[in-house]
């Protein structure tokens, strides 16, 4: 009898031993591969992905009382979020920040960057999470009824901008202005006949003055649609696919869309 009792113990113990090594060994495993993805991905910091933008654009990233905020704030944390990491966000200029990349200042840049053929020689760009669609703002009322019908007319645009040249290849007069919201001041005034914009910027406008008096219309097949991603050099492929999974994961599970109403007041993250 103890014979058998005895033997009952030594299997009992070397079963806990077995399960205790095994668990050590998923703990392991588990930190090994964190570890391992962090180092394939080339992070400035292990556990964190450290993220350019500029800090001052409403409503893409901006501060609301004292606190960084914003459409891409909240989905840089979601993107981190999703590869297991932490956020962190580094505000640098507009005119410095592609180039941070450059110098590994960060590991990414969220900042609304339109993929064009000149960037994409130089930079990885992730799956979209929007798609700039233009539109033609003009008071309620106008005739004016589909983009095209802008020839001849003058709009108001800032004179560098895509929009100014898209409004002169439709065959508009331009009307230099020094932004957004002096384009729009010479609509609601009259002084032209509309502005065109993206219709994110457009969202952003109207949910500030929800009672504007005006109409806005597609800029359909005349205007190519932008695509707006994350950026990260061409040495960061790996991050760049993680990302572009974490994009799309945000898309199917309705984060992406949640983001959008919330900061534009309305879905500028579909085709």
């Amino acid at each position: 009898m103890k014979k058998w009792l005895k033997a009952v113990s030594l299997t009992i113990l070397g079963l806990a031993l077995t399960v205790a090594l095994t668990a050590c060994g998923n703990s392991s495993s588990s930190k090994s591969s964190t570890s391992s993805t962090s180092s394939q991905l080339k992070l400035q910091k292990s556990d964190t992905l450290t993220i350019g933008l500029e800090g001052t654009f409403q409503p893409y990233s901006y501060r609301k009382d004292g606190k960084l905020t914003g459409f891409e704030v909240d989905l840089g944390k979601a993107v981190a979020k999703k590869l297991g990491l932490k956020a962190k966000f580094v505000p640098t200029k507009f005119d410095s920040l592609i180039a941070g990349l450059d110098v590994d200042k960060y590991d990414v840049v969220i900042n609304d960057i339109a993929e064009t053929a000149q960037r994409k020689q130089k930079y990885l760009f992730s799956t979209p999470y929007i798609y700039s669609k233009s539109e033609l703002a003009v008071k309620k009322g106008s005739s004016i009824n589909k983009i095209t019908d802008i020839k001849g007319k003058k709009v108001a645009q800032t004179t560098t901008s895509n929009n100014a040249t898209d409004a002169k290849r439709l065959g508009a007069t331009v009307t230099p202005t020094d932004g957004f919201q002096q384009s729009i001041d010479l609509v609601n005034q009259g002084r032209v006949a509309g502005t065109i914009n993206s219709r994110e910027a457009f969202y952003a406008y109207l949910k500030q003055n929800p009672k504007a008096s005006l109409k806005f219309i597609s800029g359909g097949s005349e205007i190519k649609t932008q695509k707006i991603g994350a950026i990260v050099t061409k040495k960061h492929a790996p991050l760049q696919k993680q990302l572009s999974k974490a994009i799309q994961e945000l898309r199917q599970d309705g984060t992406l869309k949640k983001l959008s109403n919330k900061y534009f007041g309305g879905n500028v993250t579909n085709k």
